[in-house]
């Protein structure tokens, strides 16, 4: 075989085919083809394929409601998966798991158009289930809801409920028996016996689970029930009241307790102050727009000695005189009590000097209020002397009485001899502009005075701070400096300046007093 022919036999055996195009191609290299392949979507490319860690929180999401993972992502994905699971999830799910405030603000933009976190201590959470809870109460009917529907979230609202205020409880359901007239006059319906078949709901065994309630403000009546009203639907009954009282006395976090416009008379207030002799931790007691008298008082006047309250409220009841003298006398004796509210009840003089009388030597007490309460110018001479005497008193209210002229006279008398008194609010008192005008004077100088001594004892406490803090700044004083104790012994000139200042708050007070003399009425003794 010649060269030629074995080069041309060679090359026959080591000739290969050409690949097939369709064989090794990348399809991804081929765009139209991959868009026929994979879908007709023009923006899709390998590029944005998502990453396993996304579809790992995807699944989380959507799978939140049966299988919550939380606490085992980073922050980062905490904070991509609490801004995106649904605010449908039930609580038993989320109560204890997510403490997450942004969450809590979604879950209760979406249940109430209007809400003030500062209320509830800048907590969403805690406003959250305060006032879910507060709804479910609000809407139970007994004997027809099931109390487990309340129960239940306890063990959810337990550690976030401070503050329970229910402004309306239901009744149950009454239902009507055949041949019952049903056209029943007002008086008809306010007479009949239905208190034992009208209880409500039992709070005793909700109350004492929630270890951080303070707070609990009740009123027992129904709201927007518009031509189904009946006199029985604001019954506070006595099962209602000796539960009340039970559940109360087992609170040994209350601090507040308010039960108003629930028709508490005598008896019922006594039961319930009866619970809360020697409470260790109550503090404010509001009782007010209900229908105590005197009997109830009295027992009120046991409970300001007989425990740490502070705040007294017993606005629009029925107290008379005999009422307003045991308050008068427990409060002689008071070192506890900072504010009473007696507005809107019907003391008149007789319990007015009473209280008067208890004001000379009571020392604590700062406000009162004693308005509406058919008041006249023997009560306001006795106040008169209060104002001379009394030095902790800064708030009073006496409006809506007949004081009259000659006792707005003896208030400004009393008025004269005053520095610490700074609201006294007489109007629709019949007392005289005059006389109204010169006690706003007396007044503005006293909060004048007030605001003056404030920045003094500010600008010592600064100046104490900047003594401690370099004493080596003090080469030119002409006295000398204790380097152990830490003080001037020369004390001449910081008892100057302190003298000066009080001097000047007081030149402060004579300045804006020093028309009162020569335009003062004369007092009606002379």
């Amino acid at each position: 075989m010649s060269l030629n022919e074995g080069l041309a036999c060679s090359q026959v055996t080591m000739t290969v085919p050409p690949p097939s195009k369709t064989a090794g191609a990348n399809p991804a290299n081929n765009s139209r083809r991959m868009r026929r392949i994979i879908s007709e979507d023009p923006e899709w490319s390998l590029a944005i394929v998502p990453m396993l860690s996304d579809l790992c929180l995807q699944h989380i999401i959507s799978n939140f409601e049966t299988k919550p993972i939380l606490r085992e992502l980073r922050p980062d994905q905490q904070r991509r998966v609490l801004d995106r699971i649904s605010l449908d999830v039930p609580l038993n799910v989320v109560a204890n798991l997510i403490s997450d405030e942004e969450y809590w603000h979604r879950r209760c933009n979406k249940c109430w158009t209007v809400g003030h976190v500062e209320k509830y201590g800048n907590s969403w959470k805690r406003m959250f289930f305060e006032r879910h809870l507060q709804e479910r109460l609000k809407l139970f009917i007994p004997g027809t809801t099931d109390p487990n529907e309340i129960l239940d979230l306890v063990p959810l609202c337990k550690d976030y409920v401070v503050r329970l205020q229910v402004d309306q409880f239901l009744p149950p359901v009454k239902l009507e028996q055949p041949g019952q007239d049903l056209e029943q006059s007002d008086s008809a319906s306010e007479g009949e016996p239905e208190e034992l078949n009208m209880d409500h709901f039992q709070l005793d065994e909700l109350v004492g689970k929630l270890h951080r309630l303070e707070e609990l403000d009740l009123v027992y009546g129904v709201k927007d029930c518009g031509m189904n009203f009946e006199w029985n639907l604001f019954n506070f009954t006595t099962r209602d009241c000796y539960s009340l009282a039970a559940t109360i006395k087992a609170c040994q976090t209350l601090k507040v307790f308010k039960l108003t416009r629930s028709k508490v008379d005598d008896e019922k207030a006594r039961i319930l102050i009866r619970s809360l002799l020697d409470h260790p931790a109550l503090l404010e007691l509001n009782l007010s727009h209900n229908k105590i008298g005197d009997r109830g008082v009295r027992a009120a006047a046991k409970l300001i000695n007989h425990s740490q309250v502070k705040i007294l409220n017993l606005a629009n009841n029925r107290i008379r005189a005999m009422g307003a003298q045991a308050l008068a006398h427990a409060l002689s004796y008071n070192t506890t009590l900072i504010s009473l509210n007696l507005r809107l009840n019907c003391i008149e003089d007789e319990g007015g000097q009473a209280v008067a009388h208890a004001l000379q030597t009571n020392s604590t007490l700062t406000y009162i209020n004693l308005a509406g309460n058919e008041l006249s110018e023997p009560t306001a001479t006795l106040f008169s002397q209060v104002l001379s005497v009394n030095t902790t008193l800064t708030c009073i209210n006496l409006s809506c009485n007949h004081i009259g002229l000659d006792g707005g006279k003896q208030l400004l008398e009393g008025m004269s001899d005053n520095k610490t008194l700074m609201e006294f609010d007489l109007r629709m008192s019949e007392i005289g502009q005059e006389s109204e005008y010169l006690i706003n004077v007396a007044l503005n100088a006293n909060r004048e005075a007030a605001r003056l001594r404030t920045l003094h004892n500010s600008d010592n406490r600064d100046s104490n701070n900047d003594n401690s803090d370099g004493n080596d700044q003090f080469n030119d004083y002409n006295g000398q400096f204790d380097n152990d104790s830490g003080q001037f012994n020369d004390d001449d000139d910081n008892s100057y300046n302190s003298d000066n200042a009080n001097s000047d708050d007081g030149s402060k007070r004579d300045k804006l007093l020093r028309r009162l003399p020569a335009i003062k009425p004369a007092s009606p003794s002379h």
